[in-house]
């Protein structure tokens, strides 16, 4: 099976995952939630999210997959789900054409293996039961494994 759902702590990566993924906004900010860890854990990942969002004309975008990859950590992919941070929702198409560009970047980099909290859920204020039947939905074919990490666990 494609998708395989668990708890957990997504940082401690007990997968073994080759890539972690989160959703985030287009404006640049990395402030609370997963992002934020990601934001502390991959600094200067987080310097080129950044540069993208606010380059002219702007380089990460609603629907975008923006992969990062460092030595000796998880590659990251930073998905656009939403257009801007704090009271503003993720939308169920940027989830959808994010996830995919996700998957069609994954198999052209030869990554098998990646995991990613409930995106759109938390502070993007969607549905977890549409997101996760859009989740399902785009990785039933795939050939590698995702692992949604669907409640937090802390892990020792």
């Amino acid at each position: 099976m494609p998708v395989r759902f668990i708890s957990g702590d997504l940082f401690s990566n007990r997968h073994n995952a080759q890539a972690l993924a989160h959703g985030c906004n287009c404006q640049g900010s990395m402030g609370a939630g997963v992002a934020k860890g990601f934001r502390e854990r991959y600094p200067e990942m987080y310097a080129e999210y950044q540069r993208r969002c606010k380059a002219e004309p702007r380089a990460f975008n609603l629907g975008d997959a923006f992969l990062w990859r460092e030595a000796d950590k998880p590659a990251v992919f930073n998905l656009g789900t939403q257009e801007r941070f704090w009271h503003a929702r993720a939308s169920y198409e940027a989830v959808e054409t994010a996830l995919g560009a996700m998957k069609a970047r994954a198999d052209a980099e030869g990554i098998s293996t990646i995991a990613l909290p409930r995106i759109g859920v938390g502070y993007g204020g969607l549905s977890w039961k549409k997101v996760r039947s859009i989740v399902e939905s785009v990785f039933e074919e795939w050939p590698g494994t995702l692992y949604v990490y669907e409640a937090y666990e802390p892990e020792p």
